[in-house]
Parts: C-alpha cells; sequence; structure tokens
C-alpha cells in the first residue's frame, strides 16, 4: 500500500501557520435551513446579539430564496430589517437568483453570498436550473450586486463532489471560479456541499482556483459529513487558506442532499486553531451559550462538541 503523506509543513519549528483566522458564521443561515420547526425572527435576533458579544464578526443571517422550499427563511427581510447597527461586524445573505440579489439590497444589506452549483443534479434540485445556467446566472448576480454598490463573496457548490454525480471535475470549479473574478467578486468560496473533501483533494483544487482569483480572498465551506472538516481545514491552512465557515453546534445541512450533515461546528474549530496558536477572536463559551439555547429549543442535541462541556444539567 502506497503511503499518503500530507502537507503539515505548517506544524513545523520553521512554520507557516497564520497568526489569524477570520470565521463566517453559518449557523443562522446553513445551521437551521432544514430544521422542521420554525425558529421565531426574536430569537435569531437575541442568537445574532450573543454571537457578536462573543467576538463573531463575520456573520451570515440568511437567504433570500423561495420560502415555500425553505421555509426558515420566510422571515429574511424582516430579520435583516432588524439587525443591530454594530461597527465592525459584517452582516451578509445568501441569494441564488436575480431576484434573491434585489430581496436582499432593498432590506438593507450591504453584503451578499452569490452561490451556485458545478453539479447539475444538485442545481436542479437547489435552485431549479441546471448548472449551465446556473453559471451563466452566477455571473449575472454577481455584476449585479456590485452595480447596486453590494460586496459580494462568490460561492460555488459541490466543489468537492456530488452524492448524485460522483467526483467533480476541478476544471469545471476552475472555470467557475474565473468567471466570478472576472465579473467583480470580491470573494470566492468553495463549498464541500455534500461533505465528500479529503485533504488530497483540497490539497489539489485550492490552488488552482487560487491562480485564478488573483488578489481575492478565498474561503472555505466545510460540511462534516464525513468526519473530515476539522482535517480538511488543516490540509486548507497547510495552502494557505485563512477565512472559513463554521456554525455554532454544528449545525446545518443542505434541504436538497440526502444524508447531508452540519458545518464545522464553531466551538470545536476556535478550539482547534487556538491549539495551534492561531487566533480568532471569539469566545467558545459565548459561542456555546448559542448552541446549548438551540439545544433545548429544538429538543435534541447538537452535532458539536465542545459547546457540550459547558453545559449545565
Amino acid at each position: 500500500m502506497d503511503t499518503i503523506v500530507f502537507d503539515n509543513k505548517f506544524l513545523g519549528r520553521n512554520n507557516r501557520r497564520p497568526r489569524t483566522v477570520a470565521l463566517t458564521e453559518v449557523g443562522l443561515r446553513d445551521g437551521i435551513q432544514i430544521e422542521s420547526r420554525r425558529i421565531p425572527t426574536q430569537i435569531k435576533l437575541e442568537l445574532v446579539d450573543s454571537l457578536v458579544a462573543a467576538g463573531v464578526k463575520h456573520l451570515q443571517v440568511t437567504a433570500f430564496v423561495n420560502p415555500e422550499r425553505v421555509p426558515q427563511m420566510a422571515d429574511a427581510e424582516a430579520l435583516v430589517r432588524r439587525l443591530p447597527a454594530t461597527p465592525g461586524v459584517e452582516f451578509s445573505g445568501l441569494v441564488l437568483n436575480l431576484a434573491g440579489v434585489t430581496r436582499a439590497q432593498d432590506a438593507g444589506l450591504r453584503s451578499i453570498e452569490v452561490s451556485v452549483s458545478v453539479s447539475n443534479t444538485h442545481s436542479l434540485k437547489n435552485a431549479g436550473v441546471s448548472r449551465e445556467r446556473a453559471a451563466e446566472m452566477a455571473v449575472e448576480m454577481v455584476s449585479l450586486a456590485k452595480a447596486g454598490g453590494l460586496k459580494v463573496r462568490a460561492g460555488i457548490q459541490c466543489a468537492f463532489g456530488c452524492v448524485y454525480e460522483g467526483a467533480v471535475p476541478p476544471d469545471r470549479v476552475v472555470e467557475l471560479a474565473a468567471a466570478y473574478a472576472g465579473a467583480g467578486a470580491d470573494e470566492l468560496a468553495l463549498s464541500d456541499t455534500t461533505g465528500m473533501g479529503t485533504p488530497l483533494a483540497v490539497a489539489e483544487l485550492l490552488p488552482a482556483v487560487a491562480a485564478v482569483a488573483g488578489d481575492r480572498p478565498l474561503a472555505l465551506h466545510l460540511h462534516d459529513t464525513r468526519g473530515l472538516g476539522l482535517v480538511n481545514l488543516m490540509q486548507a491552512l497547510a495552502v494557505g487558506i485563512t477565512h472559513f465557515d463554521t456554525s455554532f453546534g454544528g449545525m446545518g445541512g443542505c434541504p436538497f442532499v440526502a444524508g447531508a450533515a452540519g458545518n464545522i461546528a464553531t466551538e470545536d474549530t476556535v478550539y482547534l486553531l487556538s491549539a495551534l496558536g492561531i487566533d480568532t477572536g471569539i469566545d467558545i463559551r459565548g459561542v456555546s451559550g448559542c448552541s446549548a439555547r438551540m439545544e433545548r429549543f429544538l429538543e435534541k442535541p447538537l452535532p458539536g462538541k465542545l459547546y457540550r462541556l459547558g453545559k449545565k444539567d
């Protein structure tokens, strides 16, 4: 059997590890979108306050999508209009089509994530259009948002594979990333929507995307469906990625991916990064309080590990 060697030079004495890493909290969007019990807007706003108090500076708070398909996002406009004015904190929303861009802007958001899939089957399930049409729409969305003065993060779903179609050709991901860059996106993000990413795939794909991203930051959105979320984060650090999406308590999953698990847990990620000497500015206990509250509300344990250590019986 061949020996597999991972790039872990940043763990050495002459290390390359960053001093800081930025985390975008997506629990209020990705984290709750698959939950059947509707979460009131007021509770979402209280969670926003708690997460900001815990030091979270980037929060994706909602998605401007069809509420009949994703009922948890039915209050998108109402939620955004009640967000606190907090200097130094960025609130964003996910959009999947041109109407979503307009809705987000009209609600008052100044930052959005445009996101489409490079899997045809997933694109049809998630957005109702083919991947080719989705890619065309993505460029149109970025252009519309930039014309309106919005900050745009451009996301690529199923970048590391699809449960319906299997492996996704890396060239397909790179091509879409280049199109995003050409349209003027401020940041790029690769999403392991189905949790099929591996350290080797991360090591191979991220440099290829970075090559077409120019000076745009590149983020990684990791689902932990197969238990490799934090392992993939470690490999991403080794190739220079310093921005990741996380979800308090490890909540989340895609409604249109069978068996999808949540994102890597915010608390677990902060703990790991802290153990490596990397600062996130986020207080684990503060975030854990949000996870414990959601556990009580949903009446079920969450996938994350660290938040449980602070629970009171």
